[in-house]
């Protein structure tokens, strides 16, 4: 799209103002370098609108792509270009807290978006031993309403599955209340007080769990206990 503009945000949004762009571009910072792991974080956009986005990215400099090595497909990282971005992101963010947040909808609250966003908030070296396994129950899902966070050393995995392990924390809760919490709309202690978010384990590990599950950070609220 053009504007025929010299105008600098016209320019500017000229590179960024296509559907899904910016989105993409929150992905990557955030630190999706494959194609799945982009196309998870945007649940609703399909393969081929993602790949072009991605080849428009790369031609105006935005991303670069390497081959994986020994595997087929691509990793796609970030250019100084779009690192630059990052602040004018979270300014972004910071906007839409104060005067979008009214218009979230039922369908804005998606399970999988809330987990990708609840594992890169997980802050390992805060959590005591080797591993620990995290269940999440949705009591606003019907099929695959539980989750698992599985953290090993520094990496976290999302399982759809029972790893059949101990469970350490256990939280219950539904869609909506967990991304409201967590995007600091409404406070930890709060919901708990009000039976809509259920939380079991060891006191040493909730009593304090904004140490170690941190909150969304376009919020200046931390989880309060």
């Amino acid at each position: 799209m053009k504007y025929g503009q010299f105008c600098p945000i016209a320019k500017a949004t000229e590179l960024l103002g296509e559907k899904w762009t910016l989105l993409i571009i929150r992905e990557m910072l955030m630190g999706s370098s494959r194609f799945n792991e982009l196309q998870r974080g945007l649940s609703m956009i399909s393969p081929t609108l993602l790949t072009r986005r991605l080849q428009s990215l790369e031609e105006n400099g935005l991303l670069f792509k390497r081959k994986i090595s020994g595997q087929r497909g691509y990793e796609y990282f970030a250019t100084e270009p779009t690192k630059e971005l990052l602040p004018i992101l979270l300014n972004l963010g910071d906007w839409g807290m104060k005067w979008a947040k009214d218009n979230l909808t039922d369908e804005d609250y998606d399970v999988d978006f809330l987990m990708i966003y609840l594992r890169r908030s997980i802050v390992p070296e805060k959590l005591p031993g080797d591993e620990t396994v995290i269940k999440f129950k949705f009591l606003d899902i019907t099929d695959n309403p539980d989750w698992w966070l599985l953290v090993t050393g520094d990496e976290i995995d999302i399982c759809v599955n029972d790893p059949g392990k101990d469970v350490d924390v256990y939280f219950t809760s539904t869609v909506e209340i967990l991304s409201k919490v967590w995007l600091g709309h409404v406070k930890y202690r709060d919901v708990i007080k009000n039976e809509e978010l259920l939380v079991v384990g060891p006191r040493a590990l909730t009593r304090n769990i904004s140490s170690w599950l941190t909150s969304s950070p376009f919020t200046k609220n931390e989880f309060i206990e």
